[in-house]
């Protein structure tokens, strides 16, 4: 009888530790802040030779495809399903090639590894040998750089 009870109140503290390292563990997303909420339909117009419209007349990147608007802000995608809608962050992957696909000139802010291929080729030419060799190889894979 002894040892059963042991071994009950050794299961509940192996419980109680778990549970309490389980609460005090904290997960923390920083998704930065989404762009301004679309409050009315914006006029688009087509991106030259793709299926992808874009929004001119507004102050950040709107790009309206398959009936979804998208936007990357601060180097990082978010999609609306309608005007008024909060945007919802998205992982990379689950943008729509055809919209990661609109070429930069086509951005009313250009991506952060646009803006810093300047000073890549800049560093090249004046840094000397070995310098300014671009982007690692791990960090353009995950459009970084």
């Amino acid at each position: 009888m002894g040892r059963t009870w042991s071994l009950i109140i050794a299961t509940l503290v192996l419980v109680a530790v778990a549970t309490s390292a389980a609460s005090a563990a904290e997960v923390n997303v920083n998704v930065g802040w989404p762009p301004p909420t679309i409050l009315k339909k914006p006029t688009v117009v087509a991106v030259p030779e793709t299926a992808v419209y874009r929004a001119p007349s507004l102050e950040f990147n709107v790009f309206v495809f398959g009936g979804k608007y998208y936007s990357l802000h601060n180097d990082r995608w978010y999609v609306t399903a309608r005007v008024g809608a909060p945007w919802t962050p998205l992982i990379v992957e689950h943008v729509p090639a055809e919209v990661r696909a609109v070429p930069v000139k086509y951005y009313k802010i250009p991506p952060g590894h646009a803006k810093n291929a300047g000073n890549a080729n800049k560093m090249k030419d004046d840094d000397g040998p070995g310098r300014g060799k671009g982007c690692p190889p791990g960090l353009a894979k995950q459009g970084r750089c």
